[in-house]
């Protein structure tokens, strides 16, 4: 009976002690003390994720970089893309964190440099706006085919074979055209100044514009042009102006990045016609108007084709007709009567009819006949290819 009894309580003993061996097994749930719902972590919720879970890109997940080669301070070029930048950011609702910008990077390897830490950053779609950093963009979108790479003023997009390489630039040679109209009725000697950065295209494709604009008020305007060889050289641009006011340019025009030839102009009592930007606050009784982009077409149409997966243009432009580009309000004081109405009429031919500013018969300054009558120049790419400087305009050292 002792012996039986002693059976049991052995079983007994060993089964209790498989019952605690498998409760030690059995993952511990502390008791909730604080009264807060529990909840199962979210998938994919990263602050650092730049694509939903699926790998589908959204607005809240997008990033976009930008290269410059100075900064905002220049009260020109780059003060006028970053506020495209800013006006990107806003329409499409775009967080502080999701936009990432690069100023003062030279035409140099730094401008790769850059690009590569964009793409390290985790964006999506990279701008530089310099003309020398296309090169160095190319040398980066080769490597990193998940990106998209987007460069303003250059050429070489189209022809490299690369499907994430992208040009872009506006039709400014129509703004260009509406701000010499105030230039042409505005001078007295007949005689306008402009300054201009590089004898590349996109300066001589702007310059054109411009006087084309002028003499279509003034028949008997003729300009001179004077280059700095540089995109921004505040002092150089001063030099030359005050040159060119020296010569008997009583309105001066430019294409430089900063606004030293607007406050030439304002010091010297002479006008002038801006570039990129409204400049009436650096010459309030100088400045008739300013040729201006909005930026913020080209940089938030692209972003949106990345977030919906869409091919981008190897080539992206627009003129007045999409807004890409347009004229600064008038300075009221100062313009000459009639120029807000000839400004509408020229503006209304551009937009609703066939006409376009290089329309022929034009001739260059040497006499030869370049656009035929009835024929019209449009630009083959994003980037200005005009060089033909027109009969009327001289070029000095």
């Amino acid at each position: 009976m002792k012996s039986t009894l002693l059976k049991r309580l052995s079983i007994i003993l060993v089964l209790a002690l498989l019952v605690a061996a498998f409760a030690g097994c059995a993952p511990s749930e502390e008791p909730d003390t604080t009264g807060a719902p529990t909840e199962k972590p979210s998938e994919g919720t990263s602050e650092e994720a730049s694509e939903e879970p699926d790998g589908t890109l959204t607005l809240e997940t997008v990033k976009v970089g930008f290269i410059h080669h100075t900064d905002p301070s220049d009260q020109g070029y780059v003060m006028t893309l970053n506020q495209g930048a800013e006006k990107m950011q806003a329409d499409l609702g775009l967080r502080d964190d999701q936009v990432i910008t690069k100023f003062n990077i030279p035409e140099s390897s730094d401008a790769e440099a850059a690009a590569l830490e964009l793409v390290e950053q985790g964006c999506n779609i990279i701008f530089a706006t310099s003309f020398g950093h296309e090169q160095y963009l190319l040398n980066v979108a080769k490597d990193h085919p998940e990106v998209e790479f987007a460069h303003a003023t250059g050429y070489q997009a189209a022809g490299s074979g690369l499907a994430n390489m992208h040009n872009f630039f506006s039709d400014f040679y129509q703004a260009r055209y509406l701000s010499g109209i105030a230039a042409g009725l505005k001078t007295e000697t007949n005689k306008l100044g402009y300054v201009a950065a590089q004898p590349f295209a996109e300066c001589i494709s702007g310059y054109c514009g411009f006087y084309l604009g002028a003499l279509s008020v003034n028949p008997d305007v003729t300009m001179e042009v004077k280059y700095t060889y540089s995109w921004n050289d505040p002092v150089t641009e001063t030099q030359a102006a005050v040159a060119l006011i020296q010569s008997g340019c009583d309105v001066l025009g430019h294409h430089t990045a900063s606004a030293s030839v607007a406050t030439a102009a304002q010091q010297n009592g002479v006008y002038h016609v801006g570039y990129t930007t409204d400049m009436r606050d650096v010459a309030p009784d100088a400045s008739l108007t300013s040729a201006v982009f909005d930026w913020s077409i080209p940089f938030k149409s692209m972003v949106e084709q990345v977030v919906a997966g869409e091919a981008i243009p190897a080539d992206w432009t627009g003129g007045l007709a999409e807004g890409a580009c347009d004229i600064s309000p008038l300075n009221e004081d100062i313009i000459a009567p009639g120029t807000k109405e000839a400004i509408e009429e020229a503006r209304d031919k551009i937009v609703n009819t066939d006409w376009d500013v290089f329309t022929g018969p034009l001739y260059n300054n040497e006499g030869e006949l370049v656009v035929a009558e009835g024929e019209t120049f449009i630009e083959p790419k994003s980037a200005p290819s005009w060089e033909h400087i027109l009969q009327g305009i001289t070029v000095t050292e």
